[in-house]
Formats: C-alpha cells, sequence, structure tokens
C-alpha cells in the first residue's frame, strides 16, 4: 500500500536526516513508487540531489575538522566525523577503479579509503599508519557503493588503535585493524 505523498515527503525528510547518502533508487525501493516521484518529492522538499548532498556534507565535515589531511587527499568523501571517535565515508566505484578484465575494484582502492580514514579520524596535525591487518572480504564491481565506517578503538601514548570496516549495502566487503602513530601522546584511555 502506497503512501500517500505528503506523509511520504515528510517520511522522506527524516529518512534522508538518518541516513543522508541514500540514492533515489534506494529511496524509491524504500516507497515503492517510482525514482521520477522520489525526484519530484526532493524538489518539492528542497531536498538537494545525492551529490550534492555528499558534496555539502564533506566539505563542510573536512574543512572545519580534519586536521591531518587535506581534502583532496581523502580517498572517498567523508561526510560523517568525530575527532577520535568514529567517521563515514563514501566511495563509488567507476569503472576506473576495477580490472578491466574481471570488472572487480582493485584492493588499493578500499585500503585507500580506509586508511586516509583512519588517519582523518585522529584528531592530530600529524598522523601516520604504522601498521595495518586488513580482509578483502568480497569483490566489489563497477556501479557499486563501498560504505567505510572507521571507530577509534584504543589510545596509548603514541599510538591508536582504528577499526574500519566497509560495506557495499548490508554486506562487509572489508576490514582493517589500523594502529596510527601521531604527534600528541594521550594517557591509556579505551574510547566508545
Amino acid at each position: 500500500m502506497r503512501v500517500p505523498k505528503k506523509d511520504r515527503q515528510h517520511q522522506l525528510a527524516q529518512l534522508l536526516d538518518a541516513t543522508p547518502f541514500l540514492t533515489d533508487e534506494e529511496i524509491a525501493q524504500h516507497f515503492n513508487v517510482s525514482v521520477q516521484t522520489i525526484r519530484l518529492d526532493r524538489l518539492e522538499c528542497g531536498i538537494p540531489e545525492l551529490r550534492e548532498r555528499m558534496r555539502t556534507a564533506a566539505t563542510e565535515t573536512i574543512a572545519d575538522k580534519v586536521k591531518a589531511l587535506q581534502q583532496e587527499e581523502v580517498i572517498g568523501e567523508i561526510i560523517d566525523i568525530e575527532l577520535d571517535s568514529k567517521a563515514i565515508s563514501i566511495l563509488d566505484i567507476t569503472p576506473l577503479h576495477v580490472f578491466q578484465k574481471s570488472g572487480i575494484a582493485r584492493g588499493h582502492h578500499l585500503f585507500g579509503q580506509a586508511n586516509s580514514l583512519a588517519v582523518a579520524v585522529l584528531d592530530d596535525e600529524l598522523a601516520l599508519t604504522a601498521k595495518s591487518v586488513l580482509h578483502f572480504v568480497k569483490p566489489v564491481k563497477a556501479g557499486e557503493r563501498v560504505i567505510a565506517r572507521a571507530i577509534v578503538r584504543e589510545k596509548r601514548d603514541n599510538r591508536t588503535l582504528v577499526d574500519v570496516t566497509s560495506t557495499v549495502g548490508d554486506e562487509k566487503v572489508f576490514s582493517g585493524e589500523f594502529q596510527m602513530y601521531r604527534s600528541t601522546g594521550t594517557s591509556q584511555e579505551e574510547v566508545e
């Protein structure tokens, strides 16, 4: 059963507040309507398209918060960040990211997204990867969107442990544990 237009537009605004990186196709599937209907709803509600929402979020987030990297050094687009706590980035896999023969994304792109997110999440001017343990769980193909989530687990002296998990939809495709060197030391504490 379809939701009336006004209710759908209200729910659309709430949905995009909670998860701003949904595509029009994913939203249309959520509401069981056409993509064109969602585009019209967005226009009527003054909600920009996905690329503009991502660009705005990434620009505000990077410019105001990230200390260890410049915006152009980040692989993917950071859409949410709390320094020394957690961060989220998105990477849309294009034909430029994949091997021509297999159509599978090259691993260094997934690593690059995760590693740059692990650097960016640290509240420090200098953050470097000292060690990483990586797990490539499932191949990623052109046209898929990789969402990486970084969580700062532990800080000790000049080292910080950051876990990064990357997913496509609800499926995990990559995980990494990054031991990061930082220029400022901290006392031993667990980070939630």
